[in-house]
C-alpha cells in the first residue's frame, strides 16, 4: 500500500511530458533537417565549390538560384500559396538600323559589376558604370582611357597621365570611383563613336568591340597595368613584409576575372573595407578646398590636430589630393616625428607637393625644401629643441601656396600645452580638430580657450594685456616684415572645424608602439630602396654597393639623444642611421678627427646613411647613402639619434 503513491506520481510526471511533446509547435525542426544544418564536411564542401565552378563557367549566376543542369534551373517557387502560371517567353524586339540603342544585346548579368576583362600580360579592362566604384588590394598603374575617375580624393581625366596606386594591407583600401563628369547634349550613338576614337590607339579590336557591347552613357574605362618599383621589390624581399602588398588567400571565385587581377598584380575587395569618410570629414574637405581655392588676402595656413590613430594622416592625404585637383601645388609641414609622411622618422620638414598621394608614407618618400634632423621619434624631455626646429623650419614657407600643418596626437597634459604654443607660433587660419569615441576627449580648441590657456612657453593673452608680456622671441627667426618683427606675436583669430572620426583600425592600446615601428622601418627601407638601380635590373644587396670615403677632419660628430663619452663616440656611430647634415661652422681647420660637438645644433639635414665601417688607419667614415654627390659637398656634420636601421637589413641581406 505504501507504494500506491509513488506509481501515482511516476505515472502523471510520464504523462505531464508526453503532453509537452504532443503541443511542441510544428516548426521546430526534426532530426533529418537539423542534420542538415550542420557544417559541411571537406567532401561536401567539394562537391559545393564544384558545382560553382560549372555554374560560373556555363555563365549563370547562382547567386540567383539558376544554375544550369541542375534542380536550381527549375522557375522559382511563388511566395503565396496559390499556383503561378508557367512564365510566357516574351520576344526580343529588333532594334531598328537606326535607333541609338546599342546593337548588340544586353548581357550585364553574366557580367560582374563592375564589368572587367584581360587585355593582355599584365593589363586588365574595368568599365566603371555612372557613380560605381572597385575596391581593390594591391599595387597597380591606373589610365583613365575614357571619362573620369577618382582614387583617394584625385581625379584622373581622359588624356591625364598614369597614376601609380597602392592599396596596401597596413591601411584602409583604395576605391576606384566613376565620377560625374559633364558632357555636351549628345546621343549614346554619338558618344560611343567618340570613345571608340579615343581607344583605338589604346587597344586592340576585341578589346573595343567588348567595351561597345557594354557601354552605357557617363561610364568610364580604366587601364589597370601591373606595377613593378625598386622601392616596393626591396621590401618586398625582406622576409615577412611581402603580406603588405600581397595576400593570397582561398576563393571560390576562379574565372576570367580573377585570372586578370591576378596578372595585374590586385584583388577585389568588399566595399567594406575601403575608405569610408563621415559627413563632418567631407563637409571639412569642401570648406577647406573651396576656402583654398577662393583665398584672396593670402594662402591659407590649415593646421590638422587630434589623438592617436583618429585619421590625421588620412586627412591630409585626401586633402592634398583634392587641393591638387584645382591648384598646382600644395605646402606642407611636418611636425609629427614619429609618423612621417615624406621623410624618415625623427624630422620636421617642409615639402612642397606637386604630385598625388595615392598610398602610405612609405610609398612616397620625397626630398623636402627644409628638414632638420631631430633624432628621436617624440620630443618628451626636450621641447624647447623641438619649438626652435619648427621655427627654423617654418621660417622657410613663403606664403605662396597653401599649408597644411601636421602635428603629433600627443594632445594630453604637456602635450597639449605644446600645441597651444605651436598654434600661437604658426597662427594658423582654420584648425582641423578630430575627436572619437575611441579616443581621449580633449578640450575643443576654440580661439576664446587657446587665448585663456598658457601654454609651455608662451603666456595667454589676459596675462599680456595685464603684465605687458610680449613674445618677440617667437618672431626673432621669421621672416616678416619690418613693422611685424616691432610688434609681438599677434593671437589672431582662426575658424575651428570640429571633425567625429569613425575611421577603423588594427592598433590597440597595446600594439600600437609595435605597429609604429613597423611603419618607421617600412620608411628607412622606402628611402634606402633608392640605393637600388631601377626596374627590371635586378636588386643589389647593400654590403655590395661602394659606400663613400670620408675623412674625419671632414664632419663633425654628434650624438643628440644620449650623453656619449668622447672615447666612445665612435662605437655609437658605427653601424648607425646617420643625419647628413650642413652646418655655419667651418670643421676643416682641425687636422686630426673625429671633430666632436659640444651641443646639438638646428641646421638643415641634405639626407641620410648609413656608416658603414670605420677605418682606424686611415681615419675614414665609409657612408652609403643615395645623396647625390654634389650635394654630399656641403655636408660638413653628422648627427646620430635614436632612429636604429631595421633588423632585417642587418639580418637578411641578398646574397
Amino acid at each position: 500500500m505504501a507504494d500506491v503513491p509513488q506509481l501515482q506520481k511516476r505515472a502523471s510526471f510520464r504523462s505531464t511530458w508526453t503532453r509537452v511533446r504532443k503541443a511542441r509547435p510544428q516548426l521546430i525542426l526534426s532530426r533529418r533537417p537539423r542534420r542538415r544544418l550542420r557544417l559541411l564536411r571537406w567532401c561536401g564542401r567539394r562537391r559545393l565549390r564544384r558545382r560553382l565552378l560549372q555554374a560560373q563557367a556555363a555563365g549563370a549566376d547562382w547567386r540567383e538560384g539558376s544554375w544550369p543542369g541542375s534542380r536550381a534551373a527549375a522557375a522559382p517557387r511563388p511566395k503565396t500559396a496559390t499556383s503561378s502560371p508557367a512564365p510566357v517567353p516574351v520576344p526580343s524586339r529588333a532594334p531598328s538600323p537606326t535607333s541609338d540603342e546599342d546593337t548588340a544585346p544586353s548581357c550585364t548579368a553574366s557580367l560582374p559589376i563592375p564589368p572587367l576583362r584581360p587585355a593582355g600580360p599584365g593589363r586588365a579592362l574595368l568599365l566603371l558604370p555612372r557613380e560605381q566604384g572597385f575596391t581593390f588590394s594591391g599595387i597597380c598603374r591606373v589610365t583613365c582611357l575614357y571619362g573620369q575617375v577618382q582614387v583617394f580624393g584625385f581625379t584622373i581625366s581622359q588624356g591625364q597621365p598614369s597614376q601609380d596606386v597602392f592599396s596596401t594591407y597596413t591601411h584602409s583600401r583604395l576605391t576606384i570611383n566613376a565620377v560625374h563628369y559633364s558632357m555636351p547634349e549628345k546621343s549614346k550613338k554619338e558618344m560611343k563613336r567618340e570613345a571608340r576614337t579615343l581607344l583605338r590607339a589604346h587597344l586592340n579590336r576585341d578589346d573595343r568591340c567588348w567595351l561597345m557591347k557594354n557601354f552605357s552613357p557617363l561610364c568610364s574605362i580604366v587601364m589597370l597595368e601591373n606595377l613593378k618599383t625598386s622601392t616596393v621589390n626591396f621590401i618586398v624581399s625582406h622576409p615577412g613584409l611581402s603580406y603588405i602588398f600581397h595576400q593570397e588567400s582561398p576563393t571560390f571565385q576562379i574565372n576570367s576575372e580573377y585570372f586578370a587581377l591576378r596578372s595585374v598584380g590586385i584583388k577585389k575587395e568588399k566595399k567594406k573595407n575601403g575608405l569610408h569618410l563621415t559627413e563632418s570629414v567631407l563637409s571639412a574637405l569642401e570648406e577647406l578646398v573651396n576656402v583654398a581655392c577662393e583665398e584672396v588676402d593670402g594662402c591659407p595656413i590649415i593646421l590638422v590636430c587630434g589623438s592617436q590613430d583618429v585619421g590625421k594622416s588620412t586627412f591630409n592625404r585626401y586633402l592634398i589630393n583634392q587641393l591638387l585637383n584645382s591648384i598646382p601645388c600644395v605646402d606642407y609641414l611636418e611636425c609629427d616625428l614619429g609618423q612621417t609622411e615624406f621623410t624618415p622618422p625623427g624630422c620636421i620638414s617642409l615639402l612642397n607637393i606637386t604630385e598625388p598621394v595615392l598610398g602610405p608614407p612609405f610609398t612616397h618618400q620625397r626630398t623636402p625644401q627644409k628638414m632638420v634632423y631631430f633624432g628621436k621619434s617624440a620630443c618628451k624631455n626636450n621641447y624647447e629643441n623641438y619649438i626652435e626646429i619648427i621655427k627654423y623650419v617654418f621660417s622657410s614657407y613663403k606664403r605662396e601656396a597653401p599649408l597644411i600643418v601636421n602635428t603629433m596626437g600627443w594632445v594630453t597634459d604637456q602635450g597639449l600645452l605644446l600645441l597651444v604654443d605651436l598654434i600661437r607660433l604658426l597662427s594658423p587660419s582654420h584648425v582641423v580638430q578630430f575627436s572619437s569615441g575611441r579616443s581621449r576627449a580633449m578640450p575643443d580648441l576654440t580661439p576664446a580657450y587657446v587665448d585663456d590657456l598658457d601654454g609651455l612657453y608662451t603666456k595667454s593673452k589676459s596675462k599680456v594685456r595685464n603684465r605687458g608680456f610680449y613674445l618677440a622671441e617667437f618672431a626673432e627667426n621669421l621672416e616678416f616684415g619690418d613693422e611685424e618683427k616691432e610688434s609681438p606675436v599677434a593671437f589672431t583669430g582662426y575658424k575651428l572645424l570640429c571633425v567625429q572620426s569613425d575611421f577603423a583600425f588594427r592598433k590597440t592600446p597595446r600594439n600600437r608602439e609595435s605597429h609604429n615601428r613597423v611603419f618607421r622601418d617600412l620608411a628607412v627601407l622606402s628611402y634606402l630602396s633608392q640605393l637600388q638601380p631601377p626596374v627590371p635590373k635586378p636588386l643589389r644587396p647593400l654590403h655590395g654597393l661602394t659606400p663613400y670615403q670620408v675623412p674625419f677632419s671632414a664632419v663633425a660628430l654628434r650624438v643628440t639623444h644620449s650623453d656619449v663619452a668622447p672615447t666612445h663616440v665612435l662605437y655609437a656611430v658605427n653601424a648607425s642611421w646617420v643625419g647628413l647634415c650642413r652646418i655655419l661652422d667651418d670643421v676643416r681647420g682641425y687636422a686630426s678627427g673625429p671633430v666632436l660637438l659640444a651641443q646639438t645644433p638646428v641646421c638643415d639635414c641634405l639626407g641620410f646613411g648609413i656608416c658603414r665601417g670605420i677605418d682606424m688607419e686611415k681615419r675614414l667614415y665609409h657612408i652609403l647613402t643615395p645623396v647625390a654627390p654634389e650635394e654630399l659637398r656641403n655636408v660638413n656634420c653628422l648627427l646620430v639619434g635614436a632612429i636604429s636601421i631595421p633588423h632585417c637589413v642587418l639580418k637578411s641581406q641578398l646574397v
